[in-house]
């Protein structure tokens, strides 16, 4: 007789793929899953979280075996915004999946933790109306899932990310906000404490822990866990590491206080009311919204996914080891881009036809209709 075919190929829909997380995501399964996992990762013009319609006609034509939400409004969104993408997005999604029962996995952030150490996965901020708009869109998604996941019979999981790094992150946001800051001199003192630390999340391990639940859903299913490297980073120790790998004298070895750097944030924002008077429309960077948090330490416990049957593919990678390859990075994506031009020659090198390209083009152009015009040999039909 005939052995019984493999298992069958499954389908996978990612929401948010073009992020940070959403595109290592999608790079690992279309790298290291080809032959048993298929991802689609449709663009917000194909499939709109805010619409509840898009959701339902997309997923039934697609008829996935398990959804992925990347997908998260700007940090700095409106009320409107913040709550259709990233709370009704999330429980559109989830009543979807509910109705197909299917697996839903669902990226939170520790924006729904108050400030403190060893935090575990029960604990959370109250819901009130001052948290940000960010910050309660999350939380309420979190119980909502909870919720259905009690009530509706809905196969859920809740990954909790701290600050996230990684490379590939086309925004200069979060993390990355910090070494682009650091990189181009524009912070002259430690805007932080002694003392404080954070929880951090290494982007490229998170897609073997969603395999990994995908892959064991009666462990994972129906909980929430957090997803950051074992050890908590001291913010000032973070500063003062980039300062070295970029041999830079700044920031220097003075903790600014936080009254300071909050009437500096002040300034700033009066500063760009008054010039939007004059047409000159200036956008601060969403970040401005944490840096009271550069001031109060947040540590997440991750006993929980220790304890799992989730086994750390890098267990010794930190934010501080991972800096040297951060570092070459970026630093070449925002010299391309003329972001930074301090570090140009150090990390880029000298190319003899980027010089062509700057001084002699018409002699660069002859050149190249003369020698690099014709069609690839390799490539025409030589039959």
């Amino acid at each position: 007789m005939v052995q019984a075919s493999q298992t069958q190929k499954r389908l996978g829909v990612l929401i948010g793929g073009s992020g940070l997380i959403g595109g290592t995501l999608a790079h690992y399964f279309k790298t290291k899953t080809a032959d048993e996992i298929e991802i689609r990762a449709p663009s917000s013009k194909k499939l709109s979280i805010r619409t509840a319609e898009d959701i339902k006609a997309y997923l039934r034509r697609v008829q996935p075996d398990f959804v992925i939400n990347t997908a998260m409004a700007a940090l700095d969104s409106d009320a409107q915004l913040a709550f259709e993408v990233n709370y009704l997005g999330t429980v559109n999604l989830a009543r979807a999946c509910c109705a197909l029962n299917i697996p839903y996995i669902h990226m939170s952030s520790a924006s729904t933790l108050p400030n403190g150490r060893n935090l575990t996965e029960e604990d959370h901020l109250p819901l009130s109306p001052s948290l940000s708009n960010y910050a309660k869109s999350k939380l309420m998604s979190e119980r909502t899932l909870k919720y259905m996941g009690k009530h509706k019979g809905l196969d859920y999981t809740v990954v909790r990310l701290a600050i996230v790094y990684g490379e590939h992150d086309h925004k200069i946001q979060g993390f990355h906000r910090l070494f682009f800051t650091i990189a181009d001199e524009a912070m002259p003192f430690l805007i932080t404490k002694k003392g404080i630390q954070h929880s951090y999340t290494n982007a490229n391990k998170l897609p073997y822990f969603v395999h990994h639940i995908l892959e064991n859903r009666e462990e994972f299913s129906r909980r929430t866990y957090h997803f950051v490297d074992r050890e908590p980073i001291g913010m000032d120790e973070l500063i003062l590491t980039i300062r070295s790998y970029l041999e830079l004298n700044r920031p220097r070895e003075l903790y600014v206080p936080y009254p300071v750097i909050r009437s500096g944030k002040y300034f700033l924002e009066r500063l760009a009311k008054i010039l939007s008077w004059f047409g000159i429309s200036v956008r601060l960077p969403p970040e401005l919204m944490f840096l009271e948090n550069f001031y109060h330490s947040q540590t997440l416990n991750c006993d929980k996914l220790l304890n799992s049957s989730f086994v750390d593919p890098f267990p010794d990678e930190t934010v501080i080891s991972a800096l040297p390859k951060l570092v070459i990075y970026y630093l070449t994506r925002w010299g391309h881009l003329n972001l930074i031009t301090t570090f140009n020659e150090e990390f880029f090198g000298c190319n003899e036809l980027e010089n062509d390209f700057r001084y002699a083009p018409r002699e660069l152009l002859s050149s190249i209709h003369a020698d690099s015009t014709g069609p690839f040999p390799d490539m025409t039909d030589k039959s």
